[in-house]
């Protein structure tokens, strides 16, 4: 995906994500939307600077780029929705491209991507983008409200209740 898909799919994750989470649909959603979706379209950009320097979709495309933002708030105590901008950068560059992306770059140069893509200068890439992001909605969606609740029944189970 180009730059402007990345941003597209990080500002509707965002605004998502917002509802999401906080979906009173007030100012509070406003000030959620706004706390989650400034660091996810930061994120969401970072990969691609990997086009003035190194090798583009290799350098800053891969695993331990994620793990490195996915672990800087826990030592940092800030950016902590950087690392789902990143994230979904990835998702877009593997479900949404014909190209992939090298996920395990420098350890392997081979490139990963999903047979769902459409070349960068497509007339069908924003359409992609869309889809890709209401999945990616759809799947936290799921994580915020039904894996807790799993979790609780489980644990209900296991205790007799």
């Amino acid at each position: 995906m180009n730059k402007k898909g990345h941003v597209l799919n990080a500002v509707l994750l965002g605004i998502g994500l917002g509802y999401l989470i906080e979906p009173a649909g007030d100012e509070t959603t406003f000030a959620t939307i706004l706390m989650i979706g400034v660091p996810v379209t930061l994120g969401a950009l970072f990969p691609d600077i990997d086009t003035e320097f190194g090798r583009h979709r290799k350098t800053l495309h891969n695993l331990p780029i994620l793990a490195g933002f996915v672990a800087f708030p826990y030592f940092f105590g800030n950016l902590e929705y950087v690392w789902i901008g990143v994230l979904t950068h990835y998702v877009l560059d593997v479900a949404g491209s014909k190209r992939g992306i090298a996920l395990f770059y420098p350890v392997w140069k081979k490139e990963f991507g999903l047979p769902t893509g459409v070349t960068v200068s497509s007339s069908r890439a924003d359409l992609v983008t869309v889809l890709v992001t209401v999945a990616e909605l759809v799947l936290a969606g799921l994580v915020i409200y039904e894996v807790p609740q799993r979790g609780l029944e489980v644990g209900r189970q296991a205790i007799g209740i």
